[in-house]
């Protein structure tokens, strides 16, 4: 019986990096205003603060 020669051992894969994402509180990026516009790849967004506290983005 003739043993088999185990496969070339490759060396261990890196695993993908995690990364935490900044938070930031919604008080910071409104200061005190109700409406936030921002620009994403030539568009423009609406962050809206709404009378019940809901944050509402819109195109």
């Amino acid at each position: 019986m003739r043993l088999m020669n185990s496969p070339a051992q490759t060396p261990a894969q890196t695993p993908p990096v995690k990364f935490a994402p900044e938070v930031v509180s919604a008080t910071t990026l409104m200061r005190g205003q109700p409406v936030l516009h921002i620009e994403h790849a030539g568009e423009r967004y609406q962050l809206r603060l709404t009378r019940n506290g809901k944050l509402i983005l819109t195109k």
